[in-house]
C-alpha cells in the first residue's frame, strides 16, 4: 500500500466533460473539475461562490417573457430594456446603485399596438446609439425606442429620409421580377388613377402591394389597388422623367433626320413612346424639332437608342444641353421598395463605420443595406459616391440567410448556415465601390446574439450543441470559429440567450453567461494572453430565461419556484437568488413585493456580521423576526447550493498508472478562505465560520474513480483556492 500527496493548484479551466475522464495525460484534467455548480473561476485559478441574485422587479405583465437589451446614453444614464409580447419595459440605473422602472410602454407613437409578439422574442435584434434603440424583425417595420427625457420613453416607426419637396423617398429598392419583365403606366404626369401594366403576372392580389411604391425609372409610383396579376391602379407622385445625366447627349448626322439619345440604363425598346423637353437647337436642327412627342426608332444599346426628328441636321455633332426624357411606356428599368409587409423587414440591425446596417428581409435573405455616411435615414444609393449608401448581397453560392451583424474589427455577419464579414480596410472606410461580402466558416447560427468576448465574438453553432468563437487568425489570413465548449459539451443545452460581463463579480473577468432553454446557466471566461477558459454551471430553485449586461453588472429575468417573473441582478456574496433587503420593524419584515405565503431563507445583518438563521414561514406576506430583534436587516430570499466535484483523483506509481484500479482518498487538505459550512465527502468541516486558511478532512472508502465533492447548501461565503488529496494506492 502506497501514499501519494496529490495537488490540485488551480481550478483556471473550469468544469469539464465526463467523457474526458480517462484524459489524465492533459494538463487541462488536472486544472479543472467534473462539477463547478454555481461557483466562478477567479483569474487566479481558485473558485469562488457567485454572487446571489438581488430581486429588481416582479412583471405582472399576461404575457411575463421578456427579451432583455442594454441602453447606454453615458456612464450616468444606463437603462435596461425589456420587451415583452406587445409591450416594452424600461428600467434606469440610478447613481446610487438602485435600479427603478421608469416607463411601460404598450402603444406606439400613433396610438397603434406593439407589434411584439412572445413566440419571437429570442430573435429580436437591437441596436442603439444616442438616444434610440432599433429594434428590428422580419415580420415588422423596424421600430425606434427613443429616450425622450432621463425617464421616458416612446416607441415609432422608423422612417426614411425624404426629398424637400417629398417626392423621393430614400429607402432601398429591389427588383422582384424576373429578367425582362416590362412596366407600363398609363401617363407620365403626376396623378392618380395611374393603370400599372406588367408583361408577366407580378401584382400581389391579396392585396398585400397596396401602399407599397414602385419606381419608374427613379420616379415613385404609389400602389392604390391590384386589379389582377398584372394591372394595378396607383398613383404617380413624380413625373416619369429623367434628366439625362449626360450633357450634350444627342448627337446629329449631317443630312439625317435621325438622332442618337445616350439615357444610361434606359430599359427601353424600340417603338417606345417618349417626350423630349429641354432640349436646345443642335447640328442646325431647331429645338422645336427635337423637343415633344417621339418614337424610338432603333435600341443601340442599353444606354443609347435614336428617334426621328421633325427636321434634318446640317452637320454631324454633339449638343441638346440639358435633356429631360418623358416617358410613360414599358420599360425594364423598374423597382419595388425593399422593406414591406409583402417582402418582409430587416431581421438584423447594427451600427458600423458610422453607418447604420439593415440585414435580411424574408425576400431578400442575404442582403445588407449600409446607409448614407453619418445619415442614419438616407438609404439612396446615389452615383456610388464614397458617402453614398450601399447594397451588398452576399453571393456565395448558398443563400445565406442572415441572423445577426456584429461591428468589431469587421462587420461581422451570422446566417442560418455560415459566417462572413465585410472586410475593412487599411486606412480606409468602406465605400460603394470596395464593399465586398466574404464567406469564412460553414456552422451557421442559433437566434442567440452573437456577443464579443476575450477580442473574439461567440456565437451559438447551429443546432444549440456547441458554442464557437469568431475570431481573425493572422496566420490562416481569414476567420476561424474555434469550438470553445469542447471540453464542457454537457453544459450547452440549446442556448437561448447571451450577455457578457466586463469585470464582473467584483473580478477583473470578463463572463459570458450563457442562458440555457432548461433555464440553467452556463458561465464562461476566458484569457487568450494567459491560454486559459473555463466552463461553470449556474443553477437555482427557479429557471433562468434571459440576460443582459452592462459594463460590470449582470442582470437576469428569472421565473421563480412560485412562477413570479422577476428582473434580479447577480450583486454581492448573499447566497440568496432573488432576494430582498428589508429592516426590521415592530417585530415583522415586509417581503410582500415577492413573496406572500411559503417559505423563505433569512440572512440577518447587524451592520457587520451576516448570519444565517435559516427557513422562516411567509404569512400575509410578513415573516415575524420577533427572537432576531438584535439585527436591523435582513436578506430574504432563496438558498441555493454550491458544489465542486473534483476529477478522479489519480496518479502513477512505480508500477504504472492507477487509473482504473481501487484506491481511496485517506486525506484532503483544503484551503479555504473566508469560507464557512462546508461539507466534503458529506462530512461537515466543524469550527469554520469566515475561515482563512488549510483545513484537513479524513475519508474514508474506496473506489475505482474516487473524487473529493465539497459542498455548501447554506447561503454563505465560499471560496476554494485548491486542496491536496492523500491517495492510498
Amino acid at each position: 500500500m502506497q501514499k501519494v500527496r496529490i495537488p490540485q493548484n488551480s481550478f483556471q479551466y473550469g468544469e469539464i466533460s465526463d467523457n474526458t475522464i480517462m484524459r489524465t495525460d492533459s494538463p487541462i484534467y488536472a486544472a479543472s473539475a467534473q462539477s463547478l455548480e454555481n461557483m466562478i473561476v477567479l483569474p487566479e485559478g481558485a473558485v469562488k461562490k457567485r454572487h446571489g441574485t438581488k430581486f429588481i422587479y416582479k412583471n405582472t405583465q399576461t404575457n411575463s417573457d421578456l427579451h432583455l437589451a442594454p441602453f447606454v446614453f453615458d456612464d450616468n444614464e444606463q437603462y435596461v430594456i425589456g420587451i415583452g409580447e406587445a409591450y416594452i419595459l424600461c428600467w434606469r440605473l440610478l447613481t446610487d446603485g438602485t435600479v427603478s422602472l421608469v416607463s411601460t410602454i404598450t402603444t406606439d407613437t400613433q396610438s397603434n399596438v406593439l407589434p411584439f409578439d412572445k413566440d419571437y422574442l429570442r430573435q429580436y435584434n437591437t441596436a442603439q446609439y444616442g438616444d434610440v434603440m432599433f429594434i428590428c424583425h422580419p415580420l415588422f417595420a423596424p421600430r425606434m425606442l427613443t429616450r425622450t427625457s432621463l425617464t421616458t420613453f416612446e416607441l415609432s416607426v422608423f422612417s426614411f429620409d425624404q426629398s424637400y419637396d417629398g417626392k423621393d423617398t430614400f429607402q432601398p429598392y429591389s427588383s422582384f421580377y424576373s429578367t425582362n419583365v416590362t412596366l407600363t403606366s398609363s401617363s407620365y404626369t403626376v396623378g392618380s388613377n395611374r393603370t400599372l401594366t406588367t408583361s408577366s403576372p407580378y401584382w400581389d392580389t391579396t392585396g398585400k402591394h397596396i401602399g407599397i411604391v414602385v419606381r419608374y425609372g427613379n420616379s415613385e409610383i404609389r400602389i392604390d389597388a391590384v386589379n389582377s396579376s398584372t394591372s394595378a391602379t396607383g398613383t404617380v407622385i413624380k413625373e416619369l422623367s429623367t434628366r439625362l445625366t449626360v450633357t450634350n447627349p444627342i448627337r446629329t448626322r449631317n443630312g439625317s433626320s435621325t438622332i442618337e439619345i445616350t439615357h444610361i440604363l434606359h430599359g427601353l425598346t424600340a417603338g417606345s413612346a417618349i417626350n423630349l423637353a429641354d432640349a436646345v437647337a443642335v447640328g442646325g436642327i431647331n429645338s422645336s424639332n427635337i423637343n415633344g412627342n417621339r418614337t424610338i426608332l432603333d435600341v443601340l444599346d442599353e444606354n443609347t437608342y435614336t428617334v426621328n426628328a421633325s427636321a434634318s441636321a446640317n452637320t454631324s455633332e454633339d449638343g441638346g444641353g440639358f435633356v429631360k426624357v418623358n416617358s410613360n411606356s414599358a420599360t425594364v428599368k423598374w423597382d419595388e421598395q425593399s422593406f414591406s409587409a409583402l417582402r418582409g423587414y430587416p431581421a438584423s440591425v447594427t451600427f458600423h463605420e458610422n453607418r447604420l446596417c439593415f440585414g435580411g428581409t424574408l425576400a431578400e435573405p442575404d442582403t445588407i443595406w449600409m446607409s448614407s455616411l453619418g445619415d442614419f435615414f438616407n438609404y439612396n444609393v446615389g452615383d456610388g459616391d464614397d458617402t453614398d449608401a450601399i447594397n451588398l448581397v452576399a453571393a456565395t453560392g448558398d443563400v445565406n440567410e442572415i441572423r445577426f451583424m456584429r461591428s468589431n474589427r469587421d462587420l461581422q455577419i451570422f446566417t442560418l448556415s455560415d459566417e462572413l464579414y465585410v472586410p475593412t480596410y487599411l486606412n480606409q472606410a468602406i465605400t460603394p465601390t470596395n464593399a465586398q461580402i466574404r464567406k469564412q466558416t460553414p456552422f451557421g447560427s442559433e437566434f442567440v446574439l452573437p456577443t464579443s468576448i476575450d477580442g473574439a465574438t461567440i456565437f451559438v453553432e447551429r443546432g444549440g450543441r456547441a458554442v464557437r468563437e469568431y475570431i481573425y487568425s493572422d496566420a490562416e489570413d481569414a476567420y476561424i470559429s474555434t469550438a470553445i465548449s469542447t471540453v464542457a459539451t454537457h453544459l450547452i443545452k440549446s442556448p437561448v440567450d447571451i450577455a457578457v460581463v466586463h469585470s464582473g463579480f467584483n473580478t477583473s473577468e470578463s463572463y459570458a453567461a450563457l442562458v440555457m432553454a432548461d433555464g440553467d446557466m452556463a458561465l464562461f471566461s476566458s484569457n487568450r494572453a494567459e491560454k486559459r477558459a473555463a466552463w461553470t454551471s449556474l443553477t437555482s430553485q427557479g429557471s433562468y430565461k434571459a440576460a443582459t449586461a452592462l459594463g460590470d453588472r449582470l442582470f437576469v429575468y428569472q421565473q421563480d419556484v412560485n412562477n413570479n417573473y422577476v428582473l434580479c441582478e447577480f450583486l454581492d456574496d448573499i447566497g440568496l437568488d432573488n432576494y430582498l433587503y428589508v429592516a426590521y420593524g415592530n417585530g415583522t419584515v415586509s417581503v410582500n413585493s415577492l413573496y406572500s405565503s411559503g417559505t423563505v431563507d433569512v440572512i440577518g445583518y447587524d451592520g457587520t456580521n451576516k448570519v444565517y438563521l435559516g427557513e422562516f414561514t411567509v404569512t400575509g406576506g410578513n415573516i415575524t423576526m420577533t427572537a432576531h430583534s438584535s439585527y436591523t436587516h435582513f436578506y430574504v430570499g432563496k438558498k441555493y447550493t454550491s458544489k465542486i466535484i473534483t476529477n478522479p483523483v489519480d496518479t502513477v506509481a512505480a508500477n504504472g498508472p492507477a487509473t482504473g484500479d481501487v484506491r481511496g482518498i485517506s486525506t484532503v487538505v483544503l484551503s479555504v478562505k473566508d469560507s464557512e459550512s462546508i461539507k466534503v465527502n458529506n462530512r461537515s468541516i466543524n469550527n469554520i465560520t469566515g475561515f482563512t486558511g488549510n483545513k484537513e478532512v479524513r475519508l474514508l472508502g474506496y473506489s475505482r474513480s474516487p473524487q473529493v465533492t465539497i459542498e455548501q447548501e447554506e447561503p454563505m461565503p465560499l471560496q476554494i483556492n485548491g486542496l491536496i488529496s492523500e491517495l492510498i494506492t
